[in-house]
């Protein structure tokens, strides 16, 4: 049996997940997250199996530290001593162009990583601390960095560049990278298993930040996200794709800055600036007790995926399957019914049974429908696992 470590570092918190590895089943030991690391009233919330989480205050002025605090909690009650450790898995968001797929980490991928961080600012240099936390705690531990980004790297240009001008894309690397990849990947994989082959797979990653990705034999020809997660569908407080003079239009008119803008269209857009709600839940029970803006809200939200996910069947020139993911993807069942509604003419009939379904995988259109659709509860965690096994070599 291995024990893996799943780790994921933001610039105040690291979530982890330890599993157990026995041939293909991943059993979670424990999980947690250390939160408001390098500031007071730091906390390590951590679950062992099915037990109730339990929160322990711990003075993390730094990752190293908040690395140190979850391995004391995990000898407390998942593994006798960190001898048992076979290697670490870490989340990285941005690989850019240089990293396609999962690798094992050196001192050379971490400088990479860090060199990455213009182009992920709030997210790579936080990985690059938590890499260099777990060395130097467990100096002689493998390590693997699985990529956000490095499942879209199988996108032709075609489908990756924008039309600026070329220095821009040779000299500040702009250029589509996509993001959600790991989750992409894994829901795709599991519905190629249902349907009896790789196919024409669409996948419709749907959380607080979302994105679609068109899948063709396993490999991504296009996502919607871009440059940034900023890019794409509409989101809970994201804007999703709009005209590009608009942010400098705002600037001009109201003498904002660049991070006042930022802020607007990656916090103060998407659900939230239509409805006053980003949670779908909360859009979800307003828009059945008859609020206008909710219901108004859902529209241009399915609106917003029908063009992507209409787009993505003309680049396939077909499609087999189409999957839910994600926290609104596999729990917002009326804003489904409505997408899925709008879908009928390739051929599909919502089962309205299964369409209420939470938390397991399970097909929501009918058998007789022509394109399959799926709830699949995605596993991120687990695919980092797996890569993590794979590279290591243990």
């Amino acid at each position: 049996m291995k024990k893996i470590l799943v780790i994921n570092c933001g610039s105040s918190s690291l979530k982890f997940q330890l599993y157990n590895v026995e041939g293909e089943n991943y059993e979670v030991v424990s999980k947690g997250i250390a939160e408001r690391i390098g500031m007071e009233n730091s906390v390590v919330k951590i679950q062992y199996g099915n037990n109730p989480k339990q929160a322990h205050e711990i003075a993390m002025p730094t990752h190293s530290e908040a690395i140190r605090a979850v391995f004391d909690l995990l000898l407390n009650g998942a593994l006798k001593s960190m001898d048992e450790l076979d290697a670490v898995g870490h989340r990285i968001v941005q690989g850019g162009d240089i990293f396609k797929e999962s690798v094992l980490v050196t001192d050379e991928v971490i400088e990479q990583i860090a060199g990455l961080s213009d182009l992920a600012p709030l997210h790579n240099p936080a990985h690059v601390l938590g890499l260099k936390a777990v060395k130097e705690v467990l100096p002689n531990i493998p390590q693997v960095a699985v990529f956000d980004t490095s499942f879209h790297q199988t996108m032709k240009p075609e489908a990756y560049r924008y039309a600026i001008p070329e220095d821009q894309y040779t000299r500040n690397k702009i250029r589509r990278y996509g993001f959600h990849g790991t989750s992409h990947k894994y829901v795709s994989e599991e519905c190629a298993k249902l349907i009896g082959k790789k196919g024409k797979i669409i996948t419709c990653h749907l959380g607080n930040g979302a994105s679609v990705s068109a899948i063709d034999n396993g490999i991504c020809v296009d996502t919607s996200m871009g440059f940034t997660p900023l890019a794409g569908t509409i989101m809970g407080t994201r804007s999703g794709d709009i005209d590009p003079y608009i942010p400098l239009y705002i600037m001009k008119k109201d003498g904002l800055t660049v991070d006042q803008v930022n802020d607007l269209l990656n916090k103060q857009s998407g659900m939230l600036a239509l409805c006053g709600y980003s949670d779908n839940r909360d859009v979800e029970d307003r828009m059945l007790q008859g609020e206008e803006k909710c219901t108004m809200a859902t529209y241009c939200y399915v609106h917003s995926l029908l063009k992507i996910i209409g787009g993505y069947i003309a680049v396939l020139g077909g499609v087999d399957a189409i999957v839910f993911t994600a926290g609104v993807g596999e729990n917002g069942w009326l804003l489904r019914k409505v997408l899925i509604e709008r879908l009928a003419y390739l051929g599909i009939k919502l089962d309205e049974k299964n369409n209420r379904v939470r938390g397991e995988t399970i097909m929501i259109s009918t058998p007789d429908s022509k394109v399959k659709v799926y709830i699949i509860p995605t596993d991120e965690e687990q695919v980092i696992a797996r890569d993590t096994i794979r590279l290591s070599g243990i």
